[in-house]
């Protein structure tokens, strides 16, 4: 793939070769993003960041990652405050704002809104979740934890256990995930929902096609019992017609520290993609589970810097000059105590 000038819009635009550069070049962003070095390589450059749904990390994490690489972020945050309250289409909002900024990332309500967005863009485009269909940058993040999650015991993705728990037909985090595994060998993937929340059927046959090895279950206990990797989600909640509806589900796969051990094998870790849901009718990751060293959710949303970097300087095409514009840190750094 030619990431120069690219819209990153869909894990289905990427081979296995282009997953492992942009985790490379990430690897190369960990010192700024622990603030051991400062590089200005995209000063003057701007992000648009357009964000039509709620959203706390993503939102941050992309403008975070951009300014980290010495460029400026301008945000839209909600339909209430851009001229689309007003009737404006999403490809004139894409021709106006693509003259403003340098790189744009979108997230949006609508199953391939951002894609439509792109379409009329100047500029590049990053898509920061479409509805339930696709969370790319998401995905990325997720599956570099998982890697580096791997390696520390020794082991690669190639040959990967893993365990998708809650609502996977609304969340759009495994369905790209799922997608992005089928690039990989010797994948064992054990879908654990209510059936009514299963993943949607064209994902599993993708997976299986692909050669990945695909388990599913509505009982979780005994499907969490041999699997490297236990990714849990919440309850989409704005994906259905009403609370009440949302609320037939909520609270169904509780993981807490007192099953994890009885279940789980030692060493396995946990991931979600956030928020987690820790309202006491849901608690899908219970809060003594905080301590277990194997918990990798904060892990997650730190690596979500290194790969968002990585995007930026690999569609602003800047990979081979961000050490040419660093200098040292100088302020207090509690990263480095």
């Amino acid at each position: 793939m030619n990431f120069t000038g690219a819209h990153i819009l869909s894990i289905s635009q990427f081979q296995r070769q282009d997953v492992e550069q942009i985790f490379s070049v990430a690897d190369r962003m960990e010192p700024y993003a622990l603030r051991k070095r400062v590089t200005r390589v995209l000063e003057g450059a701007i992000l648009g960041n357009m964000f039509f749904e709620a959203s706390t990390r993503t939102r941050v994490s992309f403008g975070s990652a951009f300014n980290l690489l010495g460029g400026e972020v301008r945000e839209t945050a909600g339909f209430e405050s851009s001229a689309l309250v007003k009737g404006e289409s999403l490809q004139d909002t894409a021709r106006v704002l693509s003259g403003f900024s340098d790189v744009i990332c979108m997230r949006h309500p609508q199953e391939g809104s951002v894609a439509d967005f792109a379409s009329a863009s100047r500029v590049p485009v990053m898509n920061g979740g479409d509805g339930a269909n696709e969370h790319p940058t998401q995905a990325l993040l997720d599956l570099y934890t998982i890697g580096r999650e791997l390696d520390a015991k020794g082991r690669t993705i190639d040959g990967l256990r893993i365990a998708m728990i809650g609502d996977l037909r609304h969340g759009r985090t495994v369905h790209s995930l799922s997608k992005l595994l089928s690039l990989y060998n010797n994948i064992q993937v054990m879908l654990i929902s209510p059936k009514e929340l299963a993943l949607p059927e064209s994902i599993i046959e993708q997976m299986r096609s692909a050669g990945v090895t695909v388990t599913v279950s509505d009982e979780l206990n005994n499907s969490i019992a041999n699997v490297d990797i236990v990714y849990s989600t919440r309850i989409q909640e704005e994906r259905f017609s009403s609370k009440a509806e949302a609320d037939l589900y909520r609270g169904k796969f509780r993981l807490n520290q007192a099953i994890y051990t009885k279940h789980c094998e030692p060493n396995t870790v946990i991931m979600h993609p956030l928020p987690r849901d820790s309202r006491s009718d849901a608690n899908e990751l219970d809060c003594d589970l905080d301590d277990n060293p194997n918990l990798a959710i904060f892990r997650q949303t730190d690596n979500g810097l290194l790969i968002r970097m990585a995007l930026f300087a690999l569609v602003l095409d800047v990979v081979d000059r961000v050490d040419e514009f660093s200098r040292e840190v100088h302020w207090y750094n509690s990263r480095q105590q």
